[in-house]
């Protein structure tokens, strides 16, 4: 059994439908177990869950882009992880990330930088999306990676529109694809 922890916060429920994707993708790998661990809006997790996250094979984290970054909330968790970072607990353990603005571009590739640098921290093995993009002129948010994620799934949620309307189908299932990578390589290296 390979054991799949994902950690995200969101603040609006556009994040947690990525999520849910991720976690779609990475439980139809045979012999995964996903766990999913949703950071409150005070920014806080319990000690069982943090505990559960630092004993899973692989640790994917997720959190809105608001600002340039991940939302403080998801910071708080990233820095209650330091416990663990100075035991190197959560060394060799497979790491990936997503996260979702209402801009097309909106600077989402700093939020999932900031993953990669907790990751790297921790001495985790990062994982891309591993997908090509979809970037003809055909192509639209009902595709697979249309924004063009390589370092991590990649989201747009327009503004104005609800956690029922976006992320789009396309951003959906490149969160899914991430899932189920993430969960085939735990299993290879665990």
């Amino acid at each position: 059994m390979t054991t799949i922890a994902i950690v995200y916060f969101s603040g609006y429920g556009h994040t947690v439908k990525q999520a849910e994707a991720v976690q779609e993708g990475a439980a139809g790998v045979s012999g995964a177990e996903v766990q999913v661990f949703r950071i409150d809006q005070n920014g806080d997790l319990s000690e069982d869950a943090l505990a559960a996250i630092g004993k899973a094979d692989a640790i994917i984290y997720g959190s809105p882009t608001y600002m340039g970054g991940p939302a403080w909330q998801f910071k708080k968790f990233a820095d209650k992880s330091s416990a663990s970072w100075f035991g190197q607990n959560w060394k060799n353990k497979v790491a990936a990330g997503f996260t979702n603005s209402a801009s097309v571009n909106g600077d989402k590739f700093s939020t999932i930088q900031y993953f990669w640098t907790l990751a790297m921290q921790h001495s985790q093995i990062w994982v891309g999306t591993g997908v090509m993009p979809s970037n003809k002129k055909e192509h639209g948010p009902s595709d697979v990676n249309w924004t063009a994620g390589f370092g991590g799934a990649l989201a747009i949620s327009p503004s104005d529109a609800s956690a029922e309307e976006a992320p789009r189908s396309g951003d959906l299932e490149t969160a899914r694809l991430l899932g189920k990578r993430v969960a085939e390589l735990a299993a290879r290296l665990a």
